[in-house]
């Protein structure tokens, strides 16, 4: 589902009604958990949370003229999809996401290397969000971001 947007508003406002809500409500739990430094922005056809350059100059190491991604969300044709580069890249982070998540949800968690498939919105666990959002700071990803890419 490729939705064509300029801002943030114009891409909710294209999504079906149950979409716009569990979307708005996931914008609000990230924004009001992240720590200091991250900014939202539309990107790679998503709504993204991102380490601007004026944080960090170097940017992206696949385009540096992108600033350097951290969390993602978008609307997929069978599912809200969550994309943080956290559970990514820190397997602690991983492994309590994975522990903590059957204590929020029934259902079996449908989950990739960095993407958490949530296909009925009523089962979105926005306090285990919330909570993942809290777990890195954008000290904590730069120096693990540097460690694995900067040769």
């Amino acid at each position: 589902m490729k939705i064509e947007a300029e801002t943030i508003e114009e891409y909710v406002g294209q999504l079906p009604a149950d979409r716009q809500h569990a979307i708005e409500k996931l914008r609000l739990v990230i924004k009001e958990n992240l720590p200091p430094g991250f900014e939202e922005t539309l990107s790679y056809g998503m709504i993204g949370y991102v380490i601007p350059h004026s944080i960090y100059p170097d940017g992206y190491h696949c385009n540096p003229k992108e600033p350097l991604p951290f969390l993602s969300m978008g609307s997929q044709k069978n599912f809200i999809g969550v994309y943080h580069m956290g559970i990514y890249a820190f397997p602690e982070v991983r492994d309590w996401f994975v522990e903590e998540y059957p204590k929020y949800v029934k259902t079996k968690l449908d989950m990739a290397k960095s993407c958490i498939r949530f296909k009925k919105m009523e089962t979105i666990p926005y306090e285990l969000i919330a909570e993942l959002c809290r777990k890195i700071t954008v000290d904590d990803y730069i120096t693990h971001y540097e460690h694995a890419w900067k040769k």
